[in-house]
Formats: structure tokens, C-alpha cells, sequence
């Protein structure tokens, strides 16, 4: 009887000790962190016409900045004319309840657009390879107030996979979206704004 005990204290020790399954947002950060300092190449791969502009052209992702609650992700895209547009900053943090996204927007002399760090927080625990962030009340009367009340019902997303990065923007009629390859690393590009 006593073996019988013995085996069994031990079989609870060892679930005891097992580790619980990071929540999905937490390994998410997680993944996406472990790129910190890394850059990668992508492309747009959703074909509205609103974003002919930037079809074909060059684009590079940057994983930077990267503390235990925040991770700083430059979006840069190339032109015709050589030079690239460096203005957009996601910003991935974490709040008491998930993962937060916010668009950090510039102009060439880093000063901030008048359309800036708007974005939301997660309302659903997501997966490990993607979160969604459904526009927030900040973001809703910021877009009210300067005339783009299309973005009221925007919903973002974000997703890392052994594969490859996607940053994704959705609303009824409007589809962006752009993926980068991590089999296609690339020097990272200046930090903008001397950061």
C-alpha cells in the first residue's frame, strides 16, 4: 500500500511542476519579440485599388525597441523615385488585459501627424500567430474629429509564424494588407527621426 502512495505522491509532484501554457497574447509577445533587431522584406498582398501606389514597391519591417511591454516596429515603403517613406511606426504593448497596437504617424522631420497613435486594444485572447485590435473610443474621436469617419469601425491585425510577419487592416469595403518573409532578412534600415 505504501508503494502504491509513494507512486502516487510522485505522479502529482510531476503534474504539479508541469508548466501552464503561456496565454496566447503572452507567446505572441513572446514570438515577436525573439525578432527584436531583425528586419525583414514583404510586399502588399491584398489588390484594392486604394493602395496602387504602393503595389510593387519595396517595403521592410523592422523589430526594434523591444522592452518587457512594448515592441517598436517600423514600417517603411519604397517609391519609384528611390526614396522611401519611413512615417509609420506599429507599436505593439502590452495593457492589464491583452496586447495594444497604436500607429505611430510622422512627417520627414519627425514631427507628429495630425493623424497619430490611434489604433486598439485586443478584446478577445487571439493566438499565439495572431491578435486583432477593433478600433478604440480614443481612435473613434480622433477620426471624427479630423474628417475620416470611414476608420470608425477599423479593425487591425497582427501576426508572426515561423514563416513570416502580416499586418492587416479590415472594415466593411476595405481590405490592406502587407506580409514580410523571415527567410528574407534584410540590413535594418536608419532608424527614423535619429531615434
Amino acid at each position: 500500500m505504501r508503494i502504491f502512495l509513494a507512486i502516487g505522491a510522485a505522479a502529482l509532484a510531476g503534474c504539479a511542476s508541469t508548466p501552464a501554457p503561456a496565454a496566447p497574447e503572452n507567446a505572441f509577445f513572446a514570438a515577436l519579440s525573439a525578432r527584436c533587431g531583425q528586419a525583414f522584406a514583404g510586399k502588399l498582398v491584398s489588390d484594392q485599388p486604394a493602395d496602387a501606389d504602393m503595389r510593387g514597391q519595396p517595403m521592410v519591417m523592422h523589430v526594434r525597441n523591444c522592452t518587457a511591454d512594448r515592441i517598436e516596429i517600423p514600417f517603411h515603403v519604397g517609391s519609384a523615385d528611390g526614396e522611401w517613406d519611413r512615417s509609420r511606426t506599429w507599436i505593439i504593448s502590452r495593457t492589464a488585459t491583452g496586447l495594444r497596437l497604436k500607429h505611430d504617424h510622422r512627417h520627414a522631420d519627425g514631427s507628429a501627424d495630425a493623424v497619430t497613435f490611434y489604433g486598439g486594444d485586443t478584446a478577445t485572447p487571439g493566438t499565439a500567430t495572431r491578435q486583432e485590435f477593433p478600433v478604440d473610443a480614443e481612435s473613434i474621436a480622433l477620426f471624427e474629429r479630423t474628417g475620416r469617419s470611414v476608420s470608425t469601425t477599423n479593425v487591425w491585425a497582427v501576426e508572426t509564424t515561423d514563416a513570416g510577419f502580416a499586418y492587416e487592416l479590415r472594415r466593411e469595403g476595405r481590405h490592406f494588407r502587407v506580409a514580410f518573409d523571415y527567410a528574407r532578412p534584410v540590413s535594418p534600415p536608419p532608424a527614423p527621426w535619429g531615434w
